[in-house]
């Protein structure tokens, strides 16, 4: 190794988490004294150096003695050409890390790097526990394919594109699909460079999760001890749905904090040591030489018992495995309300005992503190609020095209019904508003009882009389049967509703816009049927099927008869 690395130093750059506001991970960048050498030019050309800059920055951020997760920056290149980072290895185990708390952010190029062994190399520092960040999205030459290949734990968007979402529709449009995308992966997407106050709520309404600038603190020799946060934060993304549909809530992975870890050989004393020498951790997970939480111990219980009478002589010197409690844990893709179970199913004692977060093998990621969660739920349960329509407290058709969208991507099937009203104008006309109003109220609560059954389904109110269901295709027959089956009357008149539904196999449609598209002929084709009325199609099929109706009024798409007799469950062909 150069003996210009002697004069090395290494900045300490915040990653914060939005939903939370607070400090989530350090950056670790490199910083020679000597302006003249270029370290990233040398590591790049020499993965073995590239390989022993990140054990110094792993071994530099135990100097500064904090317990934050690391972000280490290393090569493609070097990932596929050296899979084993020996010497990083080495670094994390000596000053007492664990590979999870170590997330490699792969930088670029890539266009010339062996595709097939880089992912196996990074298949293999998964399995050792390292977390994987594909670094520097939106300015480098990271191939669309590769990024879907290695399924990153973290996304991190250049600082170029941080400058658009204010007010560049475009640029929004990325950070948005990048959302989706990390979404699918299960990863979480971050960004660099937020320097304004404008940028930090872009982002934050594109729905990036983790952020770095200048805006919260520039990067250090020393770990920033606060950062700042702009007044009146916008609230969590994301939110559980109103009662027309199970609670999903926002991912636990956007309220992350680093968790406080120590062997279960771990004597009181020294879990003592760790909590006075932390003031700001709640409490410490004992975990086994695999990461995995064996017992949890909460401050304030721990510390009152070593306080009390013999407490101290008691304990000290024992395990602290006898002052701890079986550890709470949810899997990195639970939500919010996911957490708020845990929590609710637990002795009263504990309610306010943090949750780890564990992976597909057990190993803890870090914990999430109920004050965290129950902040974001109530947020997001306002901004739901103020999306719901008045009449009937049911979402509008943002909240189902969005789910429409996530099915699709998804891969799964589904079935998109639009419902209305017949004659809803003269409906208004000769019973009044507001015996129409009740109508509408009335079958909005119907269609809410049946979603409420149905763990998959979702209602919303477009407006008027027009309603959209989603739900699987084989659990139509339960809002039929409420909707269509029940006499409907408005200030004494008898009313009647008419349903269409578009049922969309895998790959049928590409967005909610064309299952709208297919769905409007089968809406028209319904209103043109006497009394309470059910059409089906397929986006793919010129198939239309009846379900309810007269079918001797029954039109095609165009609006040409279809000339069958009449009947229910016929299958007419379109046009």
């Amino acid at each position: 190794m150069p003996a210009w690395t002697d004069q090395l130093r290494f900045a300490f750059q915040p990653v914060v988490n939005l939903a939370t506001g607070s400090i989530a991970a350090l950056e670790i960048l490199a910083r020679p004294e000597d302006s003249a050498v270029d370290v990233l030019a040398s590591a790049r050309r020499h993965p073995e150096l590239d390989v022993e800059l990140a054990a110094l920055a792993v071994r530099s951020a135990a100097r500064q003695e904090t317990l934050l997760p690391l972000h280490v920056n290393v090569f493609a290149a070097t990932v596929a050409e050296l899979p084993a980072l020996t010497a990083l290895g080495k670094a994390v185990r000596d000053v007492g890390r664990r590979p999870w708390e170590i997330t490699l952010d792969l930088v670029g190029p890539f266009t010339h790097v062996p595709h097939r062994s880089l992912l196996e190399s990074v298949a293999g520092l998964r399995d050792e526990g390292y977390r994987i960040c594909a670094d520097g999205i939106g300015e480098g030459d990271m191939p669309l394919r590769l990024l879907g290949d290695l399924a990153p734990d973290l996304v991190k968007l250049d600082g170029s594109l941080c400058a658009g979402p204010a007010g560049d529709r475009g640029r929004r449009a990325v950070v948005t699909a990048m959302r989706q995308l990390c979404e699918q992966v299960g990863g979480l997407l971050a960004i660099e460079g937020v320097e304004t106050e404008r940028q930090y709520a872009a982002v934050r309404e594109a729905g990036v999760q983790l952020a770095q600038g200048h805006l919260f603190a520039p990067p250090a020799r020393r770990p920033a001890a606060d950062i700042y946060l702009p007044p009146d934060r916008p609230a969590a993304l994301g939110g559980p749905p109103a009662p027309h549909g199970p609670p999903e809530g926002p991912p636990v992975a956007q309220f992350l904090q680093p968790a406080a870890l120590l062997p279960m050989s771990a004597s009181a004393g020294a879990v003592r040591s760790h909590l006075t020498g932390f003031p700001a951790v709640s409490g410490v997970l004992l975990v086994d030489p695999d990461g995995v939480p064996v017992r949890a111990i909460d401050r304030d219980r721990f510390l009152l018992s070593l306080s009390g009478r013999y407490g101290h002589a008691l304990y000290a010197d024992r395990p602290a495995l006898r002052l701890a409690d079986r550890p709470r844990t949810v899997g990195a893709d639970a939500t919010a309300w996911q957490v708020l179970d845990v929590i609710a199913e637990g002795d009263r004692v504990r309610a306010g005992d943090d949750v780890a977060v564990v992976d597909e093998r057990g190993r803890c990621m870090g914990v999430v503190h109920l004050a965290d969660i129950l902040r974001a739920l109530a947020e997001s349960r306002v901004e739901e609020a103020a999306r719901l329509n008045p009449l009937t407290r049911l979402p509008g058709s943002d909240a189902v095209n969005g789910e429409v969208d996530r099915r699709i991507a998804q891969g799964r099937a589904f079935a998109l019904s639009w419902l209305d009203v017949d004659g809803f104008k003269q409906v208004n006309d000769g019973a009044g508003f507001a015996a129409g109003d009740e109508l509408i109220r009335a079958v909005g609560r119907t269609l809410a009882a049946v979603a409420a059954r149905e763990p998959a389904a979702r209602v919303g109110h477009i407006g008027g009389d027009d309603f959209l269901v989603l739900a699987e295709p084989q659990a139509l027959d339960p809002f039929a049967e409420a909707v269509l089956d029940a006499p409907w009357s408005a200030g004494g008149l008898p009313v009647t509703l008419s349903l269409a539904t578009v049922i969309c196999p895998p790959g049928s449609v590409t967005g909610h816009q064309q299952a709208a598209a297919a769905l409007a002929p089968l809406k028209k084709a319904a209103k043109a049927l006497a009394g309470a009325s059910w059409v089906l199609g397929r986006p793919d099929s010129e198939r239309t099927e009846l379900r309810r109706g007269t079918v001797a009024r029954v039109p095609g798409p165009a609006g040409r008869p279809c000339g069958s007799p009449a009947g229910h469950g016929g299958v007419r062909t379109r046009g």
